[in-house]
């Protein structure tokens, strides 16, 4: 769904150019997922400590099987096209919060440029603390898989994955990793970090697909 309104005193960069709000339907009838609670807070979970990272120094990375492996400074990776979405958060150890306002780069985008061979299956994404998750290709260019710069209209976090993380509202939020440092397009699939420790590999919310 998309929908260009702004209200008074918006800017460019706060209208949301896609509402996923409703991506719930293709799975049942709640948009509220079973074993979920809803909360207007934001919790800050993460496997460690929030890295810290060097501006000048970062680069995103696009490698494995494509065309043309890619890198992009914050600023250039900044300055690709992107979108404003609308979507509902669904963390794993139970807590959902709707209406979550992202900017960001889409998966499409990155996958176009870099040229995807026709055997790509899987996407590993690689993160700056040594954390990984993994998706299958088809799962990545589900509508709203985003790589995350901004939230509700300002800076990404630190603490919730700035200077870039994935956003994924059809699967939990582990597969969304934080500090994104680069994404590997692989023929064969390797499983992240919590994947190898018991968690799901598919992680739809709707289904309860938690743990392995």
């Amino acid at each position: 769904m998309t929908d260009t309104s702004a209200t008074d005193g918006d800017t460019a960069a706060d209208v949301v150019t896609e509402d996923l709000t409703d991506r719930y339907r293709e799975y049942g009838d709640d948009r509220l997922p079973p074993g979920q609670r809803e909360t207007d807070a934001f919790p800050v979970l993460s496997k460690g400590e929030t890295p810290a990272w060097d501006p000048d120094a970062f680069a995103f990375e696009v490698w494995g099987a494509v065309e043309d492996r890619l890198a992009f400074s914050i600023e250039e990776f900044r300055d690709l096209p992107s979108v404003t979405q609308r979507q509902d958060f669904h963390c794993v150890t139970g807590w959902s919060k709707f209406d979550c306002r992202f900017t960001g780069v889409p998966f499409a985008e990155i996958a176009d440029r870099a040229g995807v061979r026709d055997d790509v299956e899987h996407v590993l994404f690689h993160a700056l603390d040594g954390y990984t998750t993994n998706l299958s290709l088809d799962d990545c260019t589900e509508p709203g898989v985003l790589f995350a710069y901004g939230y509700e209209g300002g800076d990404l976090p630190a603490d919730h994955g700035g200077p870039i993380r994935v956003v994924t509202p059809h699967k939990y939020a582990y597969k969304g990793a934080k500090w994104v440092s680069g994404v590997e397009f692989l023929t064969e699939k390797t499983l992240g970090y919590w994947e190898k420790r018991g968690y799901s590999d598919t992680a739809n919310p709707w289904n309860e697909e938690r743990y392995g």
